[in-house]
């Protein structure tokens, strides 16, 4: 199959570029795109770094038109969910793919990808629900990791800065919100189990230290793009190591992609029995969404793919007021 994808081909600068799809694998599933998800942090970061050309994406929908020979329960013409990239074809192993829920729109399954990005934290955290969890930054993965806490039935505080982001908080449900740390509040100070630092902002990480329970955990989702403050990595430290604070990556790859049991007659191609994995946790999403249990009214806009330089244009200055943005290749 032939298309157009989205390339980054240089600093601040994406074009729509012509490509040739290989031949279907055996094990395989492709078809055309309806639509994909930008992720802003990381692509706006890639479009103004240094290694080009780069072909940016993060999740796809597609169609599914051909069928790998070996693939077993995938039917032509059904949607399919994959961490596929801007471009007008997919093409993933089956077993990389998920399929929608009957009644879930497209545009919105997309969603589940930025949800896997915090959904590591809460398939791994100490913490259990009725805790108080705190979450910094409410961006689209901190206002998603939000939303997947209070539905996991946790004791959910959304601290952020910005006004028009605290709004959409609201909004969503989520009356528990603040400007900043909370940190005089002795209600909160030292009884917090998880702090879900989605801003990737030095301050964010050292207030979070300080308000942590004993052996409380700080975990750091957002990426630090770039130093915020003049904070010390000693006031870091010190806060660390005098609350007992676990602090660790979010690291959303800490999962295995696929859980796999034990089997004898194939121990040397791995196992690993985890309860929980990447997939699983994108099915979770799904099935949440299709429920209409995270809200997105007025939070997407779509676009058009057709003019990728001025779509970026416009993200880097901030012009789009909605916290999603997804491109339509229908």
């Amino acid at each position: 199959m032939s298309g157009v994808e989205i390339v980054f081909v240089g600093k601040a600068k994406a074009e729509l570029c012509a490509y040739e799809d290989a031949p279907l694998g055996v094990s395989y599933v492709g078809g055309r795109t309806l639509a994909t998800l930008i992720s802003p942090g990381t692509e706006l970061a890639w479009l103004n770094g240094e290694a080009f050309p780069i072909r940016p994406g993060y999740a796809a929908v597609f169609e599914v038109e051909e069928v790998g020979a070996d693939v077993k329960g995938v039917q032509v013409g059904e949607r399919r969910f994959c961490m596929g990239g801007h471009r007008s074809t997919q093409q993933f192993e089956a077993r990389h793919t998920l399929p929608l829920p009957k009644d879930l729109a497209t545009s919105s399954a997309l969603i589940a990808r930025l949800m896997g990005v915090s959904m590591t934290t809460l398939m791994t955290t100490h913490a259990r629900p009725g805790d108080k969890v705190v979450v910094t930054g409410a961006g689209p993965v901190g206002f998603l990791a939000a939303q997947q806490f209070d539905l996991a039935g946790y004791d959910v505080l959304v601290v952020e800065p910005s006004a028009e982001r605290r709004q959409r908080i609201v909004a969503s449900g989520l009356k528990n919100v603040a400007a900043a740390m909370p940190l005089d509040d002795e209600a909160l100070r030292g009884k917090v189990a998880l702090v879900v630092e989605c801003s990737g902002h030095e301050q964010a990480v050292l207030d979070a230290c300080n308000i942590v329970r004993k052996q409380g955990e700080v975990v750091l989702v957002g990426v630090p793009w770039s130093a915020r403050t003049s904070v010390l990595a000693h006031e870091v430290c010190k806060a660390v190591f005098f609350n007992y604070v676990v602090l660790r990556s979010g690291w959303e790859w800490a999962l295995p992609l696929h859980a796999r049991g034990f089997v004898w007659e194939e121990l040397y191609e791995g196992y690993n029995n985890a309860s929980q994995s990447i997939y699983s946790g994108f099915e979770k999403a799904l099935g949440w969404l299709a429920a209409g249990r995270i809200p997105l009214d007025g939070l997407m806009r779509t676009r058009s793919p057709r003019e990728p330089g001025p779509l970026y244009a416009s993200l880097v200055r901030g012009e789009f007021a909605e916290t999603f943005t997804v491109l339509d290749w229908s």
